[in-house]
């Protein structure tokens, strides 16, 4: 069997997962756990700029 067959089952296999499941098996299948906090701030931070062309966004400037 070729080296390209095998590539081409994993890309065509049907099972489908979100990025975060993905990024949350690398880290516990590489014990990359310092990632964890990493992945905490940007998802925070990301929130944080969702929220703030929102009706929220007043009540996230008072609290900076």
């Amino acid at each position: 069997m070729k080296m390209g067959n095998d590539f081409e089952h994993i890309a065509r296999s049907s099972r489908e997962t979100s990025f975060l499941a993905e990024l949350w098996a690398l880290m516990r299948h590489q014990r990359k756990y310092w990632l964890v906090p990493i992945v905490v701030v940007l998802l925070m931070l990301g929130l944080l700029v969702s929220l703030s062309g929102t009706a929220v966004a007043p009540f996230i400037y008072t609290l900076f």
